[in-house]
């Protein structure tokens, strides 16, 4: 099973966190991956998750999605599928379901953005949860074809001032911070 966990402890090895908080939040999620042979299983009451901002870089715009359940305009992403190992594949494989976007890549890298571990309110037979959300950034380069997965589960671009006043969400507000400081880096396009 470690061979499973090898993406996943990699980008975990790679990441420093940038406040408190996200210190606390990336030990949670070091010990679940240490004493889980499965930390992305929808049965646990905290597991890993794989999400994206996605950006637009010509025109410094961030995809926002609908999240009926969150009651809130916020990234896209979610749960691994069986078989899935690697949450940059479960990001990329969640980014185009949910937008139909096809062109999508990592932006400016590979590399995580941000890392938090977010509250999931009970629904139906579900229990509340946690996600401990690891999330990227991607970009297309086809805004105009973004195509939303349900009708209750509109897209809109936003620039990313827009966003962020959409939001009272520390966690979403700090990721699209650092989106932002992203998108404004010289030569990053």
């Amino acid at each position: 099973m470690a061979d499973a966990l090898a993406p996943l402890t990699r980008l975990l090895d790679r990441y420093r966190a940038q406040d408190p908080v996200e210190e606390a939040d990336l030990a949670r999620v070091r010990e679940l991956v240490e004493t889980s042979d499965a930390p992305w299983d929808r049965s646990t009451p905290l597991h890993v998750t794989g999400s994206a901002f996605v950006v637009h870089p010509g025109t410094n715009r961030v995809l926002l999605r609908w999240h009926e359940r969150q009651q809130a305009w916020l990234h896209v992403g979610g749960h691994f599928d069986p078989g899935e190992n690697d949450p940059l594949d479960v990001a990329l494989r969640e980014g185009r379901e949910e937008t139909g976007l096809r062109d999508l890549a990592p932006w400016p890298d590979a590399e995580l953005v941000h890392l938090a571990i977010v509250p999931v309110p009970a629904k139906g037979a579900e229990p509340a949860h946690e996600h401990a959300d690891l999330r990227f950034v991607l970009a297309t380069g086809v805004p105009g074809t973004i195509t939303a997965e349900r009708p209750d589960a509109p897209l809109r671009w936003l620039t990313l001032p827009e966003a962020l006043e959409s939001s009272d969400l520390p966690n979403l507000r700090e990721s699209l911070a650092r989106v932002e400081r992203l998108v404004r880096l010289p030569g990053v396009r």
